[in-house]
């Protein structure tokens, strides 16, 4: 069974060691160091306090998280996000990235926000630090690439492409209603099960 449920911050510590993975091993994350469960939990609880922040559980496990943020951080974006999504490397092609991908959309829809964007790392050819799952995944979820950053990151001592790609989930209009915060949006706390 597979669940979507808001995060809390005691989850921090399953979500950092799904986070970890891919510090460590990968070029999926351009941070070169893990942070601390305390500055982890720190950027949950920042996270949370405007936008959506969800775990997926398959039979009761936390298997990996999604959440949304600012774009770029002035007003003008209000109306945009960009999401991040992380699995156990262990729980993929599984349904759950894009259970927790289509939960997310819902919440930041409700929400008012319009646009949806992601920054996925991408690399020359495979290997086996960086392969262009993630921007095939965002593909078929329906994203576009609307920018390529050429070259623009480097880890384990090899160059990797960024590429930002979007997909518009709402209308948009010459009078545009604000964007509410995820705890205004909602009417209880994010929870939704499927088999």
């Amino acid at each position: 069974m597979i669940t979507v449920r808001d995060a809390v911050p005691e989850d921090a510590g399953r979500l950092l060691e799904i986070y970890d993975y891919y510090v460590r091993n990968t070029a999926i994350s351009f941070e070169w160091e893990t942070p601390s469960l305390e500055e982890f939990r720190g950027r949950m609880e920042r996270t949370m306090r405007r936008y959506p922040y969800l775990v997926v559980l398959e039979d009761g496990r936390i298997e990996g998280y999604a959440c949304a943020g600012p774009f770029v951080g002035r007003a003008a974006y209000d109306w945009c996000c960009e999401l991040t999504i992380y699995l156990d490397p262990a729980a993929r092609k599984r349904g759950l990235g894009r259970a927790l991908y289509g939960a997310l959309e819902e919440a930041l829809g409700a929400m008012g926000v319009l646009n949806l964007y992601a920054c996925v790392g991408l690399p020359e050819k495979n290997d086996e630090y960086l392969t262009a799952n993630s921007a095939e995944f965002h593909a078929h979820m329906g994203y576009r690439t609307v920018g390529t950053f050429r070259r623009c990151g480097r880890k384990f001592g090899r160059w990797y492409h960024m590429v930002w790609m979007e997909k518009v989930i709402g209308t948009h209009g010459d009078s545009q209603a604000p964007v509410r915060s995820y705890t205004e949006a909602r009417n209880e706390p994010w929870t939704t099960t499927s088999s």
